[in-house]
């Protein structure tokens, strides 16, 4: 419904609902009678954790305030057997809010996404930092936290909190069960109900550019976005554990689901109008092999032209391509080095350089397979390799 007319621009909208013969009189009960709204903030958890983080909760005295300033509170007396409230004396009322937000920042506080003080006085911690930053469930974040390693990337992605939103459509039963079957990784005894299955057979059908089509097409649309988010925190979370390879296992997959492909996948298959049998071609080439975008380039145009076989459209797509590709030069250097000792914090400074091709800005990734518009982003990772 909030689709029947454009924002900001018309003053109504309509909305025709389709429906059996039987439910017909219902809806209209809903257009002519009044009935009642109920409060559906059961879920304080992120709620809480955002609050926290921004300082508008530093005690638990503060939170229970928090409540009493919602829509829910104002409903609790009014219907308190859907809030399984006990009675509608002040008592109880004070009673009920001091267990909901007990039990919440206890179940935050064993996330670790808080910390509780002297049994009152409540504090951000970092897990609770970076959820709250990518919009993402405690739930999430603390499963990247504690449940993730090296060979886990793909499964702990599809089961964060997030994807359990996208529930399994009447009759999509079969079409996922094909799906899945066809993917790279096997699935373990996979119930096609599960939502978190469904994700990730459709993170796995983008990453191999298979077509789908129907109600699971356009799940995917909303499957990647969220799941470029939950890497970014999953690198974060990763990060403060400090481990070095699982971070960049995470970085990789970030990329794989911008530009659709496998991280072995030949880099040629970013280009416009590249086939896995056109970049097989590319690295074949006789007298040298084209393995990257940058081999590419430094091909003369008539021996470009033939070894891809292409008109000059498409060309012209590759080229616009080549020209936002990202070349980025970095130097660092340490800051007062001759002093620094071991074990001691250092400060680096680094500097990135890049060739903008005559513009001022680098403009959105090219990324056709990606639903949205995306920014380009980096990472810079300080590491030791040996330690990992």
């Amino acid at each position: 419904m909030g689709h029947a007319s454009c924002s900001l621009l018309d003053n109504s909208g309509k909305c025709v609902i389709l429906c059996r013969v039987p439910h017909k009189e219902d809806y209209k009960r809903f257009l002519h009678e009044a009935f009642p709204v109920a409060s559906h903030l059961h879920y304080f958890y992120d709620n809480f954790n955002a609050e926290v983080i921004a300082g508008v909760i530093e005690n638990k005295q503060d939170a229970v305030d928090y409540l009493t300033w919602t829509f829910m509170y104002r409903r609790l007396t009014q219907n308190p057997i859907y809030y399984n409230l006990q009675g509608v004396s002040h008592r109880h009322l004070s009673d009920h809010l001091s267990e909901l937000v007990e039990n919440t920042l206890s179940d935050l506080e064993s996330s670790k996404c808080i910390a509780i003080e002297d049994d009152m006085d409540v504090s951000p911690l970092n897990l609770g930092m970076i959820a709250s930053y990518y919009y993402i469930s405690y739930t999430t974040i603390k499963h990247f936290s504690f449940s993730l390693i090296s060979k886990t990337k793909m499964k702990g992605l599809a089961s964060a909190s997030e994807y359990a939103q996208h529930p399994i459509q009447l009759g999509e039963e079969d079409a996922l069960r094909e799906l899945i079957n066809h993917q790279r990784f096997s699935f373990e005894n996979p119930r096609c109900t599960d939502s978190h299955v469904k994700a990730n057979a459709l993170l796995q059908a983008h990453f191999s550019r298979q077509h789908i089509g129907g109600n699971l097409a356009m799940d995917q649309q909303e499957v990647l976005p969220s799941a470029s988010r939950l890497l970014q925190a999953m690198v974060d979370a990763i990060s403060s554990n400090g481990w070095l390879s699982l971070a960049l296992l995470a970085m990789e997959l970030s990329q794989m689901v911008t530009q659709g492909m496998w991280e072995h996948d030949s880099m040629l298959l970013q280009l416009p109008h590249f086939t896995k049998e056109l970049a097989k071609r590319c690295q074949e080439n006789p007298g040298k092999s084209i393995e990257t975008i940058f081999d590419l380039v430094e091909m003369e145009d008539d021996e470009r032209q033939e070894l891809l076989q292409m008109d000059d459209l498409k060309l012209l797509d590759i080229a616009k391509f080549r020209n936002l590709f990202p070349n980025i030069d970095m130097s660092f250097e340490v800051i007062d080095g001759e002093n620094a000792r071991a074990g001691e914090d250092v400060m680096l400074q680094v500097t990135l350089e890049r060739d903008l091709e005559g513009k001022t800005e680098a403009g959105p990734v090219d990324a056709s397979r990606y639903p949205k518009s995306k920014e380009e982003g980096w990472w810079l990772v300080v590491s030791d390799t040996k330690s990992n």
